[in-house]
């Protein structure tokens, strides 16, 4: 069996399926889950429900119910109202997954004694499993289940899974439309492929053989043209618009020549192909029969039992891959991850996972068609050291998934339209620039960008450092996500411009009256102007003395005044003396002039995108996470920051690196916060 991460309990209370069974039982009550109410808004959330339904517990419409009759197949499940067949087909295939299914399905809850109205099951999310329950009050009209169900009238397994998974995602309605490897990774933890068979890589027969020996879950399927075509059985005996399983890849020797060929699985049990290499199966009871395919009396009888000998289910059947290839549209392959493989499987994928997320204004930068603030994106670096197993490439999956979009519905928002490109890397661990995009074209990319949750690809390259920058189309679109890399051998990896530190120039020295410049004759001269006798001053140069023509804004605000001085006094007096007004002037003169080559179009602000480069040249590196909670606090709603903001940032930032040095992570967010009133 395969060793399992723990699943992260869900409940508001914090209770788990343990403890809310046992406290009901306790109390001789059946569990109502407050989390996910028997009520319209947990069926839909964009309208009233339209018929009058009725939440009925399984006791309520049937004397005897059973969580599961028998094994769970697919014949459990029956679709209903709602348009969620491609979770259906999901859980179709994961009845073939015993140990995948077992994970996602806990067989310790029945309607037996322990009954108490809670059944549990597990969901895959953003790289953690979560332990979902739910109260057993289903919806029925008219004492008829309307939502997924069992052919048998006393089984519910499948419908209490549907409710589940609906209440991961906020209502039964955000079950609506979705892709049939979405819910395939929900659970397993696994990530997604599909190739086209059409015009498929030259190596696709590889890639699923490999795919096979990792543990991983495949499927095929012929296109439909209209929903007419749904089920139509084919001459050959195939269905279109059915997923049918892929269970064995192997190559055999026919009169000295390879011969490729696929196992496929209808779970119907029934229709079968009937062309080439078809009905092989009674050679397990009787070696000496004669095949309605001929092509199996061509192959080594020892080699024939190795190979038969796992294919004896009715509606299993080998294809010829050649054959396979005409007859079938799509192949998806959910690559399974290491902890979800059983013991048994010959190898498993390395995986590294990276979560993060796009804030306009700071990181949500686009693709590379918006090239001013594509290098803004996050970005991360991989490096494959080893080539895989008798090749000199490193084959690599990398997957880029949007979090929480369908949950996010009922709020108005939808899937992001996403893609990512990969680029060689150069040694350095800092956050490109936009030139470094500019003049480097990328080494591979998604082949499109799509309002998919996830977009995955398959990629082989040579050993060597990547950098993988993952956008939304559009810039200023927000959204988390998560990204996994799968490869053949072990992968580095980390985020790139991750570190938090500063390089800041001592102060010059001070220098007697006597040996003071031009300039800094004159900077004493308006000093005393401002100062006053006492020549010292609890406040900043006025705004006038700051103005430059080139900058256009109202002037200093106190907050920004306040901030100059708590920086620049370091002798703790409330006020600035003669040398630590030079040292400010110094370092403002900087600050302007960086101020000026960032703001572009001369408009008096810069763009909140262009802050890391501005905080950089001032000897600064922030992070991600920094960048974004600045951006959210000083950016207008064009993204974009003026003198002031900017000031203010600079000269705060500056306070606290030289008050404590180098910030030091995880407590530099909330430091910034407290320090910055983000």
């Amino acid at each position: 069996m395969p060793l399992h991460s723990q699943a992260v309990n869900t409940q508001s209370d914090g209770k788990s399926y343990e403890q809310l069974r046992h406290e009901c039982l306790q109390k001789g009550v059946l569990f109502e889950d407050q989390d996910f109410p028997a009520a319209g808004p947990s069926i839909f959330y964009s309208q009233s429900v339209p018929v009058n339904i009725e939440w009925k517990r399984p006791k309520e419409i049937c004397e005897n119910p059973k969580f599961i009759v028998g094994d769970a197949n697919r014949t459990d499940i029956c679709q209903g109202q709602l348009g969620d067949c491609w979770l259906l087909a999901a859980i179709a295939s994961l009845t073939l997954k015993k140990d995948a299914l077992a994970r996602v399905v806990p067989h310790d809850q029945d309607f037996d004694r322990r009954y108490a109205g809670i059944f549990h099951f597990q969901f895959w999310q953003h790289n953690q499993w979560l332990d979902v329950v739910v109260d057993d009050r289903l919806p029925a009209v008219r004492n008829q289940l309307i939502m997924l169900h069992s052919a048998s009238n006393d089984e519910f397994w499948s419908a209490l899974l549907e409710k589940a998974y609906a209440k991961l995602h906020g209502s039964y309605e955000s079950l609506k439309g979705g892709s049939t490897m979405e819910a395939m990774e929900d659970f397993t933890g696994g990530v997604g492929e599909v190739y086209e068979t059409k015009t498929p890589p030259g190596n696709l027969f590889a890639i699923m053989k490999k795919a096979l020996d990792r543990g991983s879950m495949m499927g095929c399927s012929i296109d439909i043209s209209s929903s007419a075509e749904s089920e139509a059985k084919t001459t050959t005996g195939l269905v279109k618009g059915h997923a049918y399983s892929i269970t064995g890849v192997e190559e055999v020797t026919v009169r000295g020549q390879k011969v490729q060929l696929v196992r496929v699985r209808n779970p119907w049990g029934q229709v079968e192909w009937n062309g080439a290499w078809s009905d092989e199966s009674s050679f397990l009871t009787n070696p000496c029969c004669r095949f309605s395919s001929r092509e199996w009396n061509y192959v080594d009888a020892a080699e024939k039992k190795r190979i038969l000998q796992n294919s004896s289910e009715d509606g299993e059947f080998w294809m010829e891959f050649q054959d396979f290839k005409r007859n079938y549209d799509k192949v998806e392959i959910c690559n399974m991850t290491p902890d979800d493989l059983s013991d048994n499987s010959k190898r498993h994928w390395e995986v590294s996972t990276f979560q993060g997320n796009w804030i306009r204004g700071s990181t949500a930068g686009g693709c590379r068609n918006f090239i001013d603030t594509f290098w803004t994106n996050p970005q991360f670096k991989l490096e494959l050291e080893d080539a895989d197993d008798e090749d000199d490439v490193c084959s690599v999956v990398i997957g880029l998934m949007q979090k929480n979009r369908r949950k996010l519905r009922k709020e108005g928002m939808d899937l992001e339209t996403i893609g990512f490109a990969v680029y060689e890397a150069p040694d350095d661990e800092d956050q490109q620039g936009k030139d470094f995009f500019r003049y480097n074209p990328s080494k591979a990319r998604s082949k499109t960008y799509i309002n998919m949750r996830e977009v995955s690809e398959r990629f082989t390259l040579p050993p060597g450092k990547y950098l993988l920058v993952p956008t939304t189309f559009q810039p200023h679109h927000e959204a988390d996500f998560l990204i996994r890399i799968f490869s053949e051998k072990k992968a580095g990896a980390l985020e790139m411009g991750s570190n938090v530190d500063a390089d800041l120039p001592d102060p010059p020295m001070p220098s007697e009256p006597d040996e003071e410049t031009d300039e800094e004759r004159g900077l004493r001269r308006l000093f005393e102007q401002l100062a006053g006798e006492v020549r010292v001053t609890a406040a900043s140069p006025s705004s006038d003395e700051v103005k430059r023509k080139e900058i256009k804004f109202e002037g200093l605000s106190l907050s920004t005044c306040h901030s100059i001085i708590n920086l620049m006094d370091v002798d703790n007096t409330g006020q600035l003396e003669f040398q630590e007004f030079k040292v400010f002037w110094e370092k403002m003169k900087k600050w302007i002039m960086l101020f000026l080559s960032f703001d572009t179009d001369r408009s008096g602000k810069m763009s909140s995108y262009e802050l890391r480069s501005a905080l950089k040249a001032a000897g600064m590196h922030l992070n991600n996470q920094l960048l974004q909670l600045i951006g959210l606090r000083f950016a207008d709603d064009n993204y974009d920051i003026d003198f002031d903001d900017y000031l203010t940032c600079i000269v705060r930032l500056e306070n606290m690196f030289s008050t404590s040095g180098t910030f030091i992570f995880p407590f530099t967010s909330q430091f910034l916060m407290l320090s910055m009133n983000v």
